[in-house]
Parts: C-alpha cells; structure tokens; sequence
C-alpha cells in the first residue's frame, strides 16, 4: 500500500516537473534570442541497427520520450497510447517516428530495449546511450531521470513522463504529458502531421 502511494506521488510530481519545464521552455525559452536552448544533435545506439544520427530526422516530424523498460506504468501506457494514435492516423503519420531513449542504460542493452517495444508500432525505435551521452543529451533535452532504490534492494528510474513533439524543421512543436486525455493527444499529432 505505502509502495503504491509512493509510486503514486513519485508519477505526479514527474507529470508536474514535465508541465513545469515545457512551460518554462515555450513561454521563456526556446525561442531565439531567449538564450535558452532545447535539444542538441546526438547519436545514439539504435535498436534497429547501428546508430541514429539526429541529422537523419530533419524533414520529418518525430516524437521523442524518455523512460525505461522495467517502467510499471507510465512508459509502456505511452508507448501503447501512441501505438493506437499512430495506427488510428493512418497514412497521415506514415513518416512520423517516435523515439524512445533508455534512462536505464544499465540493464536496457539494444537487445532488451529490442525485445520490449517490439510490443508496440514498429515505427517505434529504441536509443541506447551510455551513461555519458544519457547524462549529455538529458541536459540538452531538459530531462530529469534518477535511480531510485527499492525495498528488495533492486533500484527503478524516476524520470520525466513527457512525450515531446518535433516538427520537419527539428524543432519543438508540442508536448504531450501523461495524463493527458486522447482528444488532445490526437488533436497534437494532427496539428504536427499536417504542418509543412
């Protein structure tokens, strides 16, 4: 039960760090001349071999979420949320791509990070970064992410629980939180879908 409410208070406080930095990036920074940047080239080991270089990315829009495999809840209910909203957008989204990048380098090797979202829409790639590029492209992407011990001495991830939106020019575009209803998921990838 303790547990439970721990988790609970943990998921919330992630959803609200989430709100709290894309406001702070949309409303102050982020936008040139702000002095605030968001995001910056990375190359990372990617599931589907090799390794995905953000350079390749420009000319499409992408999606961008960072989580863990051993996640209880809020990656896998992401990752299947938009599964369904990629498949129900059709050919519309044919050249949209989520990414998924490990907090949990660890113990999601490419192999495990493989495995897991072969549950979910193929266009779905995981990103394997060491513990150097993580610690890297989690301060160029504002991410927050923690180990956290656990009661049978094994450890899970705190970790930011907000789904980032880009545009073909690279840019951010939108975000999408956790606790965000389908309409105004929906209504997010279609405005993104259907800017040139």
């Amino acid at each position: 039960m303790a547990s439970t409410k721990t988790f609970r208070i943990a998921l919330w406080t992630m959803v609200a760090l989430g709100a709290i930095i894309f406001g702070y990036l949309h409303f102050l920074g982020g936008q040139p001349g702000s002095g605030v940047a968001f995001g910056a080239p990375f190359k990372l080991t990617s599931t589907k071999g090799g390794d995905l270089d953000s350079a390749s990315l420009l000319g499409k829009p992408y999606g961008l979420f960072f989580g863990f495999t051993h996640c209880p809840e809020v990656c896998p209910t992401t990752l299947n949320d938009m599964s369904v909203a990629m498949k129900e957008l059709g050919d519309t989204a044919k050249d949209f791509s989520l990414l998924f990048v490990t907090v949990d380098p660890d113990r999601d090797t490419a192999d495990v990070l493989k495995d897991y979202i072969s549950n979910f829409d193929p266009r779905i790639e995981g990103l394997v970064p060491t513990d150097q590029e993580l610690q890297k492209v989690a301060k160029d992407y504002h991410i927050y992410y923690k180990k956290v011990g656990t009661s049978d001495g094994g450890y899970t991830m705190d970790h930011t629980a907000t789904l980032f939106l880009f545009g073909r020019d690279g840019k951010l575009k939108s975000t999408v939180s956790f606790d965000e209803d389908g309409a105004a998921r929906m209504a997010k990838l279609k405005k993104l879908l259907a800017t040139n």
